[in-house]
C-alpha cells in the first residue's frame, strides 16, 4: 500500500471533493439568490459538478490510479505527489481513507447516476419550491455516497453514511405539499436512525473486542497479527464479536434495502419525486453495498474470523442473498403501482449484488465479487432509466397503476422503447447489459460451488427469480406498447420535457453499449475485487 505525500493526498480524493465543491457552489447561490427558480442555472451547475467527478473518476481509474497493476496507465504525480500508477493503493488519512480501484469504481457509478438525475429534475421540480436546496441536498448527499466509495476505518464509514443519509431524508419529503413525500420521508427518518443505531452499537462492539475502528488494524488483531488494542485475547471473545458482526449486517442491509430492512423501500421511493426514487435505488444502494464488500474482505478475514465465531460469515448472506432476492421478487409481481413493484425489484436486485459476499471463499472468489460490482454499475443505468421514465409519466400526470400506462407508446415511442430497454435488461434477457451481469453472478456461484455446495441453491435461486421478474416487467413493456389506454380517461401531455428525455435515452444507450463494451467494463471490476479478496 502506498502512503501519499502530505500536501497533495487529498488530490487524491478528487472526485468526492468535485461533487462538494459544487454542493458549496449551490449554497452560495442560494444565499445570494434566495429561493430562485432560475431552473437552468441550479441543474447545469448540479449536472457540471457531477460530470466533472465522473470525468476526474474514469480518468483515474483508466490510468491506474490504485491499481496493482504494475504497467496501469499514467504518471498521476500532480494526484499522490509522485507517479504511482500501478503501485498499489492510496493511504489517506492515516489509513482512515483510500483510494483504490474499487473505490474509483463506485464513485463512477455514483456520479453517473447524480448527473442523470440532476439533468432529469430540471423538467421534473418545475413550479417546485426549494430548487436550490434540493440540488444542493442532492449534490451533499453523493457527496456522502462517493466518500463511502473511499473510506477505510469504521467511523469514517459511518460519517460518510449519515452524510448520505441525512440529505437524502429531506430529498424524500422535499415536495411539502404532498401528504405521501413528508410521511415517505418520517419513515424513512425513523427507520434511518433505527439501523444507525444497530450499526453503531456493532461498531461499538467489533472495536470493543479488536480495540481499533481502522480496518486493516482490525484485520491484524482478528488473524493474530497484532495484539488486540484492548489487551485482552480475541479467540476469547468470539460471541461478542459475531454480535458485533451481525449488527453491522443489520446497518449495513438497511442501507441495502435487504430484507428484513427493506420496508422502508417501498414507502420512501413512492412518496418520494421520482428522480431521488431513482437516486436512492441506485446510487445510495451502490454506495451501501462498497462498504459492505470493504468491510468484510478486508477487517474479517473469512478463514480468521470463522475460527474466531465458530461458522463463516459467508452464510449468513448466503441466506440473505436467497431470502432478498425472493422476497423482492414476489412482492414485485403482486404490486398493481408501478413505482411499488419498482421499489419491491430493486429490493430483489439487491439479492443478487449479495451474491458477491456469498460466494467469497478462503481460496478467493474475486469473480463473483466482481460480477456483483458489474452488476451494480450495469444496475444504475437500468434502474434509474426504469425511475425516470416513472419520472415523465408522472410529469405528465399519468396515475400510477398499470393500467393507467397502457397505451403510452403513442404518445412517446422513443422513451417507451426505452423503457422496453431497462424492463428486458433488468429481467437478465440478452443481448441487454443486465443478463451479462447476471450471467456473470450465474457462473461465479457455480464456481463457488466446488468449495461450498450451498452455492448451487444460490444459483437456482437466482434463475428461478430472473424468470419471476421477466413476468412483471414485460407486464408494463405490454401495458405501454399493447394495451389500449382506459376509455373514458382525458390525458393532457403538456410538451416534451428535454431534460427527462435526455436523461432516459442516455441511460437506454449506455445499457447498451455496455454489452460490446462488457470486457473492459468486466476486467476493472474483476481486478478491483482481487485486490480486496488476495489483501
Amino acid at each position: 500500500m502506498v502512503n501519499a505525500l502530505v500536501p497533495a493526498e487529498w488530490l487524491a480524493l478528487a472526485p468526492t471533493l468535485a461533487l462538494a465543491l459544487t454542493a458549496m457552489v449551490l449554497f452560495v447561490f442560494d444565499s445570494i439568490s434566495p429561493r430562485s427558480t432560475n431552473r437552468p442555472a441550479l441543474a447545469g451547475i448540479a449536472a457540471t459538478g457531477a460530470i466533472v467527478s465522473l470525468a476526474i473518476a474514469v480518468w483515474f481509474a483508466v490510468a491506474g490510479t490504485g491499481s496493482e497493476n504494475a504497467d496501469a496507465g499514467y504518471d498521476l504525480w500532480f494526484v499522490v505527489g509522485e507517479s504511482q500508477a500501478g503501485a498499489g493503493a492510496i493511504d489517506l488519512f492515516g489509513g482512515q481513507m483510500i483510494v483504490d480501484q474499487m473505490a474509483l469504481f463506485f464513485m463512477i457509478v455514483v456520479a453517473v447516476v447524480t448527473a442523470m438525475v440532476a439533468i432529469a429534475s430540471y423538467d421534473y421540480m418545475a413550479g417546485h419550491t426549494y430548487q436550490a436546496e434540493y440540488y444542493s441536498l442532492l449534490l451533499l448527499a453523493a457527496t456522502g455516497m462517493s466518500t463511502m466509495a473511499a473510506a477505510n476505518s469504521l467511523v469514517t464509514i459511518f460519517l460518510a453514511l449519515e452524510l448520505a443519509s441525512l440529505p437524502s431524508y429531506a430529498l424524500v419529503s422535499i415536495l411539502k405539499t404532498n401528504r405521501g413525500s413528508v410521511e415517505a420521508g418520517l419513515k424513512y427518518f425513523l427507520i434511518g436512525a433505527f439501523s444507525s443505531a444497530i450499526f453503531v452499537f456493532g461498531i461499538s462492539l467489533v472495536y470493543g473486542v479488536t480495540g481499533h475502528l481502522q480496518l486493516e488494524a482490525i484485520a491484524d488483531v482478528v488473524t493474530g497479527e497484532a495484539e488486540p488494542g484492548s489487551g485482552h485475547d480475541v479467540s476469547e471473545m468470539g460471541g461478542l464479536l459475531g454480535l458485533g458482526l451481525l449488527m453491522l449486517i443489520g446497518g449495513f442491509a438497511y442501507k441495502t434495502s435487504s430484507v428484513p430492512f427493506h420496508f422502508w423501500a417501498p414507502e420512501a421511493y413512492e412518496g418520494a419525486p421520482a428522480p431521488i426514487s431513482a437516486f436512492l435505488s441506485s446510487a445510495s444502494k451502490a454506495a451501501g453495498f462498497v462498504i459492505l464488500f470493504r468491510v468484510f474482505t478486508t477487517a474479517f478475514p473469512l478463514e480468521a474470523t470463522a475460527e474466531i465465531i465458530g461458522l463463516e460469515w459467508t452464510h449468513a448472506f448466503i441466506i440473505l442473498a436467497i431470502v432478498t432476492m425472493t422476497v423482492g421478487n414476489f412482492a414485485a409481481a403482486t404490486q398493481e403501482n408501478v413505482k411499488r413493484m419498482l421499489a419491491y425489484s430493486s429490493v430483489g436486485h439487491a439479492g443478487y449484488a449479495l451474491i458477491g459476499l456469498a460466494g467469497l471463499t478462503v481460496d478467493g472468489g474475486e469473480l463473483v465479487l466482481g460480477a456483483a460490482m458489474m452488476h451494480l454499475l450495469v444496475y444504475g443505468f437500468m434502474n434509474t432509466g426504469a425511475f425516470l421514465f416513472v419520472a415523465l409519466a408522472e410529469y405528465w400526470g399519468v396515475g400510477r397503476t398499470f393500467e393507467d400506462y397502457n397505451g403510452l407508446a403513442a404518445r412517446a415511442p422513443v422513451a417507451c422503447a426505452a423503457l422496453a430497454v431497462f424492463m428486458f435488461s433488468l429481467a437478465g434477457i440478452p443481448p441487454f447489459g443486465g443478463f451479462w451481469s447476471k450471467y456473470f453472478l450465474f457462473t461465479g456461484s457455480l464456481e463457488a460451488a466446488s468449495a461450498n455446495p450451498a452455492m448451487l441453491i444460490v444459483a437456482a435461486a437466482l434463475v428461478v427469480n430472473s424468470a419471476l421478474s421477466l413476468y412483471y416487467y414485460s407486464r408494463l413493456v405490454k401495458a405501454v406498447w399493447i394495451d389500449d389506454p382506459v376509455s373514458g380517461v382525458d390525458r393532457d401531455f403538456g410538451g416534451s420535457p428535454t431534460g427527462l428525455y435526455a436523461a432516459i435515452v442516455f441511460a437506454a444507450v449506455m445499457t447498451l453499449v455496455l454489452l460490446p463494451g462488457f470486457g473492459p467494463v468486466a476486467d476493472l471490476a474483476i481486478d478491483a475485487a482481487s485486490a480486496v479478496v488476495v489483501s
